[in-house]
């Protein structure tokens, strides 16, 4: 802010104020000494031009009363929230987003004198950079990349909120309002995936499980004696439970036994067939020898 010297009537006002202070001291120090808090700074103006300098405070702080005009700043950090606007990505995805902004007032006389209203412009600059940011981008990184679309965000708003003496702390997206077309097609999408997925894992199972069978039938056969400890935990099992099943073990000997007795009457008649074939060959051969 560029300031001039004072002119001459101004020079003369401020003399005659001073005097006047001077004159009725004990009485009027009371109205020429303000307080203000620590979070707050005072800019003061004197007949309706910016004094030089930085602003006032925090603590006391001399004004001339008759000449000189005062208005406290907030220097505290100020929380706003953008309402829900549409925005249109660039894959052409109309949506609606909200964001929020934290800001301060860096510099009070700066901002006192360059915005009328500062929450209302870095509103409207907030919601039109967020719209310019996204529509650079596709509606999948608008919903995966909110902390670098917060970052560049707040870049952009840095660089114009600089020139009103506003500092801007943090800007992020806040919620993301999808369309219903597309979230129902964004959850038959993970429906889809979820259902391949189990597939996969099911079928995965499946192979560990038959390997680990193939193992155990391959230890099993290796040993009569595991068989048939296998065969009675299992028995066991079964007669753990309160059931009306009534369980009849079976020797492993029995069928080796049955399959040796079916055998041999087999080859016992396969024998006999074969004499018979035999014999009235050679009751044939004989009765058709020559020497006969």
């Amino acid at each position: 802010i560029k300031h001039r010297s004072p002119g001459i009537c101004e020079c003369i006002l401020t003399f005659l104020t001073l005097l006047l202070v001077l004159v009725s001291f004990p009485v009027s120090v009371w109205f020429c000494v303000k307080a203000i808090q620590e979070y707050e700074r005072a800019v003061i103006f004197r007949l309706g031009r910016l004094l030089p300098g930085r602003a006032r405070g925090p603590g006391l702080f001399f004004f001339m009363p008759c000449l000189d005009t005062y208005h406290k700043v907030d220097l505290r950090i100020k929380t706003l929230e953008i309402p829900f606007h549409e925005i249109i990505s660039k894959d052409m995805v109309t949506t609606q987003v909200n964001a929020i902004c934290y800001y301060r007032v860096e510099n009070a006389s700066l901002s006192l004198t360059s915005v009328g209203n500062s929450s209302v412009a870095v509103s409207l600059l907030v919601q039109t950079i967020v719209k310019r940011s996204l529509a650079r981008r596709k509606f999948n990184e608008i919903l995966l990349e909110r902390k670098s679309i917060g970052d560049e965000i707040k870049a952009a708003l840095d660089a114009a909120t600089c020139n009103w003496g506003i500092k801007v702390e943090h800007a992020e997206i806040k919620d993301v309002r999808l369309p219903a077309e597309l979230q129902y097609s964004l959850a038959v999408e993970a429906e889809a995936h979820r259902r391949a997925k189990a597939k996969v894992i099911a079928a995965e199972a499946e192979k560990e499980a038959s390997e680990a069978l193939k193992t155990a039938a391959d230890v099993l056969c290796g040993s009569s004696a595991a068989v048939q400890l296998h065969y009675l935990h299992t028995l066991q099992a079964l007669s753990a439970e309160k059931t009306s099943t009534v369980i009849l073990p079976v020797p492993f000997e029995l069928p080796n036994a049955m399959s040796t007795v079916t055998q041999k009457p087999l080859v016992g008649t396969a024998a006999t067939g074969a004499r018979d074939t035999a014999e009235p060959q050679l009751r044939e051969t004989k009765t058709d020898s020559p020497m006969l």
